[in-house]
């Protein structure tokens, strides 16, 4: 199980065994190093292929070998027949660019070894544009000081543009119902007021009514409208900083740093690769999709230890789809695709030491390019640490028999990726917690700040229209909302070859008759399994919040001693709600995939990204649910599964003016995939080390 956990007054600290920061990889999905962003931007800025300048980077990530050279190179022969390299494998390394110039979206393959090189162009001539940049959004900012018609909106709402802040919003996508601008990569923006003397909670304080559009490659403002002047919500009462909030401080405080481990940390770093009580993974980095878990494996001490089992070839979050419930002027174009527009990874926060992660965590950085093609650091991004809250592993207290009763419990200590996406307003904490028992506990949870639109009112019985949304204090509405979660797990259960089950609960009268023979019984129901194995994609489509069900993803070619088909089940964690929009509703045919929580579709390697690669103005033409159609092949198939965690989030006066965390999850949890609990074997546990210090109370 790793060392223990205990909660004492001593702080551990450690710092994240040099990852990224090397030139030289280790391992073919280790993140790009800052060294080769470099050489990339180099070898992109030298090709002749596009004369167009000047040329703006929007993506720059790891163009991962073909999956089978991978397992080749991480297991050996037995991993795979369709290897294309020798035992001695060298495998390439490259990258994927997509950078701008001259109006159009190119696409690059860049050979990183040694003396880096283009070894591919193509220009994107397919709806949609590439995720925004830092420096799209910033000089966007500063076109509204200079703009009249702006200056003058400021002017008649009392204010001084001094005191107001404008920020880039993604437009979506609504056909023809929406100008064309000449299929110019047009972003929309609107404005708050800005005073961070009066209160930190900028969002808090819109200034409704004003829509801009601007033209991201001109840099300039092409569209302009300012429906109707609101009343600037007040900054008394918005701001949630500690020196602004108190003291007085209510309830109790969070202990200081408390965590040491006495025999120091139960998992091993090496480059990217963690290894941990029974499992093995790596941690890699990508701009868009923040932090990549791959090659997930299972050692298994009943099998005597000796073969690493594979469960999750590659997972990530593929996007987040955040549509808002207002169909008013400011606000029908809120349906945010945040890693497809914005990127995760690049939104991704620097933790704060002791409050996002325990004291026992370590930390590592994480490198993507700017529009410039430079590398930027983003420091302290993902942390791991051992965790013990208290729980039990498995237990029993057993008095029947000779002698006195007796007890047997083992702790339950698990090891946690977490990174912290901060999109705007919202702060999305991903976690990866992986479990002795087998599991992977995948938890997304929310926080930070409400949408939220001005309005005249200031109490509930002045409103007589639908506001879309609760009064949350006076003049301010916190829009209805959902958000959705997708991610790509690309398992493979003791192998690639892996099917999809569905073993729907059945209600069943009992007749009275006994196949097996003996007299009929009282009882006059039961319940049974009906197994039924999806054939193809069409059929590994579930809604989840229907039929009560276990949904298993097995090897139908490896099996216990006693027959079952080894497996992992799927266990949802609450948040699954699904999208209520109208399928011909635009924001619905960019997410169709949202309908439903669970699709299966056989791997492919160019489809990572469910909304598409371009998802920024996307249309519905290139996501999960158009590839879908195909209705594909995925029974005994190296399949992937995309699960989708979704919340309908009514705000509430608690949620402001900082939004209390809420969480969904889901879990991947062994089933039938050990010959019994992986954990009997676990140590008990034993009595914490001698120490003079305390948790708490006075001295």
């Amino acid at each position: 199980m790793g060392h223990p956990v205990v909660a004492v007054g001593i702080v551990f600290v450690s710092a994240f065994i040099a990852m990224a920061a090397s030139s030289q990889y280790s391992h073919p999905l280790d993140p790009l190093t800052a060294t080769e962003i470099t050489a990339i931007r180099a070898a992109v800025l030298a090709s002749p292929l596009v004369p167009a300048r000047p040329l703006f980077f929007h993506y720059v990530g790891l163009d991962e070998p073909d999956k089978p050279d991978v397992l080749f190179y991480a297991y050996g022969a037995a991993a795979t027949a369709a290897a294309t390299t020798s035992s001695q494998m060298t495998l390439p390394r490259r990258a994927f660019v997509i950078a701008r110039a001259g109006g159009q979206s190119h696409e690059f393959t860049v050979d990183i070894a040694d003396n880096a090189s283009v070894l591919s162009h193509a220009i994107h001539r397919g709806p949609g544009f590439p995720m925004f940049t830092a420096e799209d959004q910033i000089a966007a900012m500063a076109l509204p000081y200079k703009y009249p018609p702006f200056v003058e909106s400021v002017w008649r709402r009392g204010l001084d543009v001094g005191e107001v802040g404008c920020g880039v919003l993604s437009r979506g996508w609504f056909g023809r119902e929406q100008p064309a601008y000449g299929g110019a990569r047009v972003a929309k923006m609107e404005c708050l007021v800005v005073d961070y003397n009066a209160t930190a909670n900028i969002y808090a304080r819109p200034l409704e009514g004003v829509v801009m559009v601007v033209d991201l490659d001109q840099m300039a403002i092409i569209g302009y409208r300012d429906r109707a002047v609101f009343t600037v919500p007040k900054a008394e009462g918005t701001d949630y900083r500690a020196d602004k909030v108190g003291p007085p401080f209510t309830g109790p405080a969070a202990p200081p740093g408390v965590v040491v481990q006495p025999d120091g940390r139960g998992f091993h770093v090496d480059g990217h690769l963690v290894k941990w009580a029974n499992w093995e993974f790596h941690v890699g980095f990508d701009m868009r999709a923040g932090t990549v878990i791959s090659l997930a494996s299972l050692n298994d001490t009943d099998a005597g230890g000796l073969q690493w089992r594979r469960v999750l070839y590659r997972g990530f979050v593929s996007e987040i789809f955040v549509p808002y419930m207002d169909p008013e002027e400011e606000w029908y174009f809120h349906t945010f695709v945040d890693a497809g527009e914005y990127g995760l990874g690049a939104s991704a926060s620097q933790l704060q030491r002791g409050a996002d992660c325990p004291a026992n965590a370590v930390y590592t950085d994480g490198y993507y390019a700017g529009s410039d093609g430079k590398p930027v650091k983003a420091e302290d991004v993902i942390c791991l640490f051992e965790r013990y809250a208290g729980d039990v592993a498995w237990r029993h207290t057993d008095g029947i028999g000779p002698g006195r009763p007796f007890s047997e419990v083992r702790s339950d200590v698990t090891l946690v990726v977490r990174m912290v996406v901060t999109v705007g307003n919202y702060d999305y904490t991903l976690d990866w917690e992986f479990k002795t028992v087998g599991s992977i506990k995948i938890v997304v949870s929310l926080s930070g700040i409400l949408e939220m639109k001005a309005i005249n009112y200031t109490h509930v019985d002045q409103i007589r229209e639908d506001t879309h949304g609760t009064l949350i204090t006076e003049n301010t509405i916190g829009v209805y909302h959902d958000h959705f979660v997708t991610y790509h797990l690309d398992l493979d259960i003791d192998g690639t070859k892996n099917s999809f089950i569905k073993n729907t609960i059945v209600p069943k009268r009992n007749t009275g008759v006994r196949a097996t023979g003996g007299a009929p019984t009282p009882r006059r129901s039961y319940w049974t399994v009906l197994y039924e194995v999806a054939e193809t994609e069409a059929e590994g489509q579930v809604n989840i919040n229907g039929a009560p069900a276990d949904l298993l993803f097995v090897n139908p070619n490896k099996k216990t001693k006693v027959g079952n088909e080894v497996g992992y089940r799927l266990i949802p964690a609450g948040a699954t709600a699904t999208s209520l929009l109208a399928d011909d509703d635009y924001p619905e045919r960019r997410a169709s995939y949202t309908k439903k929580q669970v699709w299966v579709t056989p791997y492919n390697k160019s489809e990572k990204w469910v909304s598409g690669l371009y998802a920024e103005q996307s249309t519905g033409d290139d996501n999960l649910a158009a590839w879908s159609k195909r209705n594909r092949r995925i029974k005994d198939e190296d399949i992937v599964l995309w699960y989708t965690v979704g919340l309908h989030h009514v705000p509430y006066q608690e949620d402001f003016p900082v939004m209390p965390t809420i969480s969904g999850a889901l879990e991947l949890r062994p089933s039938n995939f050990f010959e019994r609990n992986p954990l009997i074997r676990t140590k008990p546990p034993g009595n914490s080390p001698n120490c003079s210090c305390s948790v708490g109370g006075s001295g």
